[in-house]
């Protein structure tokens, strides 16, 4: 457990109806910065609790330093206890379909009236238009907004490894949170924020388009590209493993030749320039491929690491956890997993006064703070026993 810090968003109360990446991303990083978040469950629990495969380690990774409140909100008796909560907020977030929070009461003008300097951030599949009704997932917007086409070779359309638009959304989502609190200091009104996945998206395929706009030409699969830079590649080397090396500048070519021993190559007229050499990847880069192909990947690290050249071992994810740099520089932090068996987490990748935002509070168990906060809202011990005998709660 890191050492408490006093962090940016310390006072502020979050109230969580979110469930899968894209909210909880949000609500994790406003907890991690300091914010209270109260994550409101369902009595059987988020679904991401029980996922198996590429979710298993959904819940565990971004439900740190929350609260869980076990309720049934579709009794009268629970949405009450979630408004009483909401009135003494900052922050509602929610990333249901729409219309859902409305039939539950929970609608931005709702709260609004209740709270006037509430923040409602809604994270959908689309901003408002002609798709918002649409059911998204990260696959969806990838493939409908150029994202999976650009990662995939030419006719294999391919989803990123991750799921970037769920994350990112949730980080616009707080970026959104954040601008809207600030503003709040100088009106002394809450608002709506509103982050989707489709725009998120496009956000990220923007320079493609962009591309597109300046030189007339569509942009090429990331596969097939025609690349920027000269060397810019995976190399297989001694013993078929693999390594990411590039030379991106004139300067960085002439240290890499330097390096090797390439003479021949530095002084060839035809790669004089990065464009040259760009225009001659056909015939240069088998070239380079079989000069380095001798060499351990070890050994052109070494290389490259001591020119100030680029490379990049290629890494499985579960090889991160052994990752000295990680290690040595605290981007990992103890995490109890649900089953009580020991891990580490990637943390916020950013500093604060050079310290990282740290794992507070494990994810919370289903309902762990369920009777506490309610004794907060005014709940005697009475009346919390009778709504976890009606089923109303769950502690």
């Amino acid at each position: 457990m890191n050492k408490p810090q006093a962090l940016p968003l310390q006072g502020i109360r979050v109230i969580e109806f979110t469930h899968m990446v894209m909210g909880p991303s949000c609500g994790m990083i406003l907890a991690d910065l300091g914010a209270e978040v109260i994550k409101v469950e369902p009595l059987a629990g988020d679904n991401t609790r029980k996922l198996l495969g590429s979710g298993a380690g959904f819940f565990s990774m971004f439900n740190r330093n929350k609260q869980s409140l076990a309720v049934d909100v579709k009794d009268p008796r629970g949405r009450e206890i979630v408004l009483k909560l909401v009135a003494g907020a900052d922050v509602f977030s929610e990333n249901f379909k729409p219309g859902t929070m409305d039939r539950l009461g929970f609608g931005p003008a709702a709260l609004a009236t209740l709270n006037p300097r509430l923040i409602h951030v809604s994270h959908k599949g689309f901003l408002p238009g002609p798709y918002e009704q649409r059911t998204a997932l990260d696959e969806v917007v990838q493939m409908m907004g150029g994202l999976a086409y650009m990662t995939g070779p030419e006719g294999r359309p391919l989803r990123a490894g991750t799921s970037v638009n769920d994350i990112m959304g949730g980080m616009f989502g707080a970026i959104g949170a954040m601008a809207a609190l600030a503003q709040r200091e100088k009106s002394g009104r809450g608002q709506e924020v509103q982050s989707a996945l489709f725009e998120n998206n496009v956000f990220l395929v923007a320079q493609h388009m962009m591309q597109f706009a300046v030189t007339g030409k569509p942009a090429a699969p990331m596969p097939g590209r025609i690349s920027a830079w000269a060397v810019y590649d995976v190399f297989t080397v001694k013993d078929g493993e693999q390594i990411f090396l590039a030379a991106v500048s004139d300067t960085q070519w002439a240290l890499f030749c330097d390096a090797f021993g390439f003479g021949d190559l530095k002084a060839d007229p035809r790669l004089k320039t990065n464009n040259d050499r760009v225009n001659s990847r056909d015939w240069m880069m088998p070239i380079l491929r079989s000069r380095l192909a001798d060499h351990t990947a070890a050994e052109l690290s070494a290389v490259f690491e001591k020119n100030g050249l680029p490379f990049a071992p290629i890494t499985q994810p579960e090889d991160l956890f052994d990752d000295p740099h990680l290690n040595a520089t605290g981007g990992l932090a103890p995490l109890t997993l649900p089953d009580g068996r020991e891990t580490r987490v990637p943390l916020l990748p950013l500093t604060l006064d050079g310290e990282r935002p740290g794992v507070r509070s494990q994810p919370p168990r289903l309902g762990e703070h369920t009777r506490e906060l309610l004794a907060q809202a005014g709940y005697s011990a009475q009346d919390i026993d009778a709504l976890l005998s009606a089923d109303i709660i769950r502690c």
